[in-house]
């Protein structure tokens, strides 16, 4: 069967066979055969190849999400994970901000507990000094999204702890290489992220934020699962609002 993702894929990138053959150095007729002959590239060249095109290679080819290597490579993204919140070890978050040198992404409803248990506005001010871009994302206090969240964990308090979290790391908004924005999304997730490491907490319907368990990513070659939530993280951030602190 002809893969129609691919052949889409050059179409929305306004390329032609010949076109993405030069870019990924094979030859034209080895593209054609990727397309109507549904053939699988090389890793390497697979790698050429989304990077082109973008979207993940399983996007392209999923039937690379059946082998044992893809298995094995995603297991091996999963650094540890634990039942709740509270059962991360403190150092661990201690641990993450120090050995981010690059960049520290943050997604959540009000973070309080990065406020309140790791003083967040002077991790900030510290790695900001030392080059560290942040991206920060808090729920906006005046969306029904918020609202109805916190409704859902029986906290109805929710608007007000995103206000004061904003209003909090107001000290730290206009320093250099950190934006802070507001999203009115349903979060299905909070994020953080520094540099190659990523903790992931799926909240369920009912539960506090502090209740669902937590997962420990660390960005893998071939892995699937670190990029599907900093995809996710960009998607929010793309529809955030910026704050501007006077």
């Amino acid at each position: 069967m002809a893969n129609l993702r691919l052949r889409n894929g050059l179409l929305a990138a306004g390329l032609t066979r010949s076109s993405l053959a030069q870019q990924v150095d094979v030859d034209e007729k080895t593209v054609e055969r990727w397309i109507t002959r549904n053939r699988i590239p090389h890793p390497n060249t697979r790698a050429r190849v989304v990077g082109v095109l973008g979207q993940d290679e399983t996007y392209y080819w999923p039937e690379l999400l059946g082998t044992e290597q893809a298995r094995n490579t995603t297991e091996a993204e999963l650094v540890h994970m634990w039942p709740t919140r509270s059962s991360v070890p403190g150092d661990v978050w201690t641990a993450l901000f120090k050995q981010a040198t690059s960049d520290i992404d943050v997604l959540v409803y009000s973070g309080g507990f990065l406020v309140e248990a790791y003083d967040l506005v002077e991790v900030i001010r510290s790695k900001a000094a030392s080059g560290v871009s942040f991206r920060i994302l808090l729920g906006d206090s005046r969306c029904e999204a918020v609202r109805q969240r916190g409704k859902e964990e029986g906290l109805p308090t929710l608007p007000e702890r995103c206000r004061s979290t904003l209003e909090y790391l107001g000290e730290v908004a206009n320093l250099p290489g950190v934006q802070i924005r507001t999203h009115p999304t349903v979060l299905s997730a909070s994020l953080s992220r520094f540099d190659e490491s990523m903790t992931v907490t799926p909240p369920t319907y009912g539960a506090y934020a502090a209740r669902p368990p937590v997962l420990h990513l660390r960005r893998v070659p071939g892995g699937q699962l670190f990029d599907y939530y900093d995809r996710a993280y960009d998607r929010v951030w793309a529809v955030g609002e910026e704050v501007i602190i006077r």
